[in-house]
């Protein structure tokens, strides 16, 4: 029995403490160099679905450099969108 009681204490001990350490985390905006990194990547990927698609109903041809071209322009959209 003292087992018992003495774990159901452990259990309610965890739980301050984990309400202790969510209210010690303070959320950041983060490494701006990472978001941009993330920015630039997701912005080339979308970029490269969006030239694919455009190349697939014959409006663009899907180069290099229509790619580079729009992911250039979503990363500035995105940029200037969050900031």
């Amino acid at each position: 029995m003292s087992g018992e009681s003495e774990r159901a204490g452990d259990d309610r001990g965890r739980g301050s403490d984990d309400e202790e350490r969510g209210e010690e985390i303070e959320w950041g905006e983060g490494d701006p160099r990472v978001l941009f990194a993330m920015n630039l990547v997701l912005s080339t990927a979308f970029a490269a679905v969006v030239v694919y698609g455009l190349s697939y109903l014959d409006l663009a041809a899907f180069s290099v450099v229509n790619v580079a071209s729009a992911a250039l322009v979503l990363t500035a959209i995105t940029y200037l969108v969050t900031n």
